[in-house]
């Protein structure tokens, strides 16, 4: 039994020490810190247990404590990135809540009552109602869903809120959805009885300091608890490759024009002579995933993932995979996620939406095909592999082209010694400050000295001037700058003289129907004709050129449209049948700069190096094989060449 654990009640330490060997380094070092009650910030890599080195404290001091009153019960608040993986850890919640109640129950004590709730997008307004009637003592949900709690008279259930915990804290700090958060974590703030104790949990973020920054805010202190290197071994964690499969990537076959460039992403043409690389890259991905029980193969765009899905379906003869991406409806992701875990299906296609950390059980396997987006993506990537305490990380980088093959051996060489991106906060969003200010005021009136206050606690308003905030607020009243806009309504009121600031008639509606940064990207629901149920989302450029009748493929199913009216795409099943593949214009992200940094000096310092030297670093040190390295070494050749 590890020393952290004596701090826990004998009722969890006998649940931990039947279910685990010892603590992981993060939970050891971060329980000391929790349960003295410091704000903290847990960094470990994809399966270290971060999950339950938050939560475990937690809940057992829920347990321990005597039940308060009814509409007091809401203390442990998760905020989640991603919707996907409020679900999931509701469900693994469940595994030490009964253990200990068990466990309770053996000891001769009476079982912890713990309600665990979700509130989401996704949660029917009549499960919201019940949670505002009812509010669970812990509650999971998003950074949207929690600016809504605390825009609308739910805001009660929050009051008694003791400890927050954000997961992968890195995937919002550096946008305006997590300007956006940081602003309604100092609005729970101000409204709990007490100040909440903030855990944060990531596997890939750089410098830590600045991202328990973030966390804190202004006037509290973070403590890091950074055990990357410690689980990881070194680089010893992940094993990962790159691999081409053909003898060279700029003659796929002798006598015909060669796509060998961003083009080849479309994919082959059909019969003929084949100009591309992907009737090689097929059956190698169908290989690998048929070696391996369970396969996770990661795109950069949700096109690719379905072509991927549909084509390797196609050579298998079978459902074999299925897509998974932002783009179909959570109960489609629901059913598809448990299709892998299940083993009812041995691989997924998938896109981000599986690069944070939804447990996926246990994945053998990672494929990413091209690059990817930048070092911590294909860290947090390749981690899906081995999701257990100690058990490596194991993944296959295919590249589609060879200047694709150049960057997967600069991202590679970086992740392999755990070089990643800096995260940097952005400062002083005025929109989302706009956005927050008529939340804030749409039920209370504040003082603009009060308002000010709270505003730069948080980290991205740290250092908000006077101007910004007076010409936020005269925007916010009406005084608009030009004549055109004199029919646009005033959102609060400025009471210049008291310096008091309101929320007029109708801005808690506005808020609440305006939450969250996410920008409209012209998509269109797609629904079930019979009963409205949601399947996905479609491009607008894909909607107007379907008809009624025609079928597409959305998440590697078939639909036929029903109908489609100038809101949604009304679709029935259609399995089995042959149907177009959905496409989405401008969903793949850009190079992050020390990506390019990087990819320039690893062309400066082939082209210094001998033949030799250079294999020998590209096969050591970007783990390529002998004819990715020879395929990457006569490219960068032509291209001296040529310039």
């Amino acid at each position: 039994m590890g020393p952290a654990l004596d701090l826990f009640s004998p009722t969890a330490r006998r649940w931990f020490d039947a279910t685990f060997s010892a603590p992981t380094a993060v939970q050891e070092q971060g329980w000391r810190r929790i349960a003295a009650g410091r704000h903290t910030l847990l960094c470990a890599p994809t399966g270290s247990g971060k999950t339950l080195a938050a939560f475990l404290w937690s809940i057992d001091r829920l347990a321990a404590a005597p039940a308060p009153p009814p509409g007091e019960r809401c203390r442990v608040l998760y905020i989640s990135p991603l919707r996907a993986l409020t679900l999931d850890v509701e469900r693994n919640l469940r595994t030490p809540l009964r253990g200990m109640a068990l466990e309770a129950e053996r000891l001769g004590l009476p079982a912890p009552d713990i309600a665990v709730g979700v509130r989401s997008g996704d949660t029917p307004a009549a499960d919201r109602r019940l949670l505002a009637r009812h509010p669970p003592d812990v509650l999971i949900t998003t950074p949207e869903s929690l600016y809504l709690l605390l825009t609308s008279a739910a805001r009660e259930t929050l009051r008694s809120v003791r400890w927050v915990i954000v997961d992968e804290i890195h995937a919002v700090a550096a946008t305006k959805r997590g300007a956006h958060l940081a602003l309604s974590l100092e609005r729970l703030s101000a409204l709990t009885a007490t100040e909440p104790q903030r855990i944060g949990l990531s596997a890939t973020q750089r410098p830590l300091e600045e991202v328990a920054r973030f966390l804190g805010g202004s006037g509290r202190e973070v403590e890091i608890v950074d055990v990357t290197a410690a689980e990881r071994g070194g680089s010893g964690r992940l094993e990962v490759s790159v691999e081409v499969p053909v003898e060279d990537m700029a003659d796929l076959e002798r006598g015909v024009e060669r796509v060998s460039g961003p083009a080849a992403a479309i994919g082959e043409g059909g019969p003929g002579p084949q100009r591309s690389i992907w009737p090689a890259l097929h059956p190698r991905i169908l290989e690998l995933i048929r070696a391996h029980r369970s396969t996770i193969v990661f795109v950069n765009s949700r096109r690719l993932a379905e072509r991927l899905a549909s084509r390797l379906n196609e050579l298998a003869g079978e459902e074999l995979v299925r897509a998974h991406h932002g783009s179909i409806a959570r109960e489609q992701l629901v059913e598809i996620e448990d299709a892998l875990k299940s083993g009812r299906i041995p691989g997924l296609v998938a896109t981000s939406s599986l690069e944070l950390g939804i447990d996926m059980g246990a994945v053998d396997l990672v494929i990413q095909v091209e690059a990817p987006v930048g070092v911590s993506a294909g860290i947090q990537r390749i981690g899906r592999a081995g999701h257990h305490v100690g058990e490596p990380s194991r993944g296959v980088v295919l590249p589609k082209y060879r200047g694709d093959l150049l960057e997967c051996a600069a991202v590679v060489e970086l992740m392999l010694r755990g070089e990643i991106e800096h995260t940097r906060v952005l400062r002083n969003p005025l929109d989302v400050l706009a956005q927050q200010i008529v939340a804030m005021c749409a039920l209370d009136e504040w003082t603009v000295a009060d308002l000010a206050a709270l505003v730069r606690r948080a980290h991205p308003f740290v250092d908000l001037g006077d101007r910004a905030l007076e010409s936020t607020l005269e925007m916010l009243s009406g005084a608009y700058p030009a004549d055109e806009f004199a029919e646009l309504r005033a959102r609060v009121v400025w009471d210049r003289v008291r310096g008091t600031v309101r929320g007029r008639s109708g801005a808690q509606r506005l808020a609440v129907t305006n939450a969250g940064t996410i920008p409209d990207r012209g998509l269109y629901p797609v629904t079930l004709f019979e009963d409205g149920r949601r399947v996905g989302e479609l491009d607008e450029e894909m909607v107007y050129e379907i008809r009624a009748g025609e079928t597409f493929v959305l998440g590697a199913t078939t639909w036929r449209v029903a109908d489609i009216t100038p809101t949604q795409v009304q679709v029935t099943p259609a399995p089995g049948e042959p149907g177009r593949t959905a496409f989405w214009h401008g969903d793949a992200l850009g190079r992050p700069v020390e990506v390019g940094r990087a990819l320039g000096r690893l062309c400066r310092e082939l082209g210094e190096a001998t033949e030799a030297e250079a294999t020998a670093r590209l096969r050591e040190r970007a783990h390529l094989d002998e004819r990715a390295a020879r395929n990457l070494l006569a490219y960068l050749a032509e291209q001296r060449e040529a310039t």
